[in-house]
């Protein structure tokens, strides 16, 4: 499988997880990385994404300040790190690859299930 995320699981109300994207196969380096999630009877919403090297990111509005994408190229691997987490945020996470910042790619992974609940 190429694109795997983990990380997820059950965690309380204000607690938090890093989510990790890992490719195998292919270097991440040539793609811009984007995280969605997508929640029963809701569409799905971007989270956070950041373009190759690092050097742009952009949060979905209700983040607010509570998450942070990061990549480690050497690692082929993008992250999410997610604080103070809500029963809003109780979603499946996937991780997306894409060409160009701001567009979405063809490569998503299975996803994995973030659980808020106390």
């Amino acid at each position: 499988v190429p694109l795997v995320e983990s990380g997820g699981g059950l965690v309380q109300p204000g607690g938090s997880l890093t989510l990790s994207c890992a490719a195998s196969g292919f270097s991440l380096s040539t793609y811009a990385i984007n995280w969605y999630r997508e929640a029963p009877g809701k569409e799905r919403e971007l989270v956070a994404r950041i373009m190759r090297g690092g050097g742009r990111r952009e949060y979905g509005d209700f983040v607010k300040g509570r998450f942070t994408i990061s990549r480690d190229d050497a690692k082929n691997t993008g992250y999410l790190q997610m604080n103070n987490l809500n029963s809003e945020d109780t979603a499946v996470y996937r991780c997306n690859l894409a060409e160009s910042f701001g567009l979405i790619g063809i490569r998503w992974g299975q996803g994995t299930q973030v659980t808020v609940s106390s």
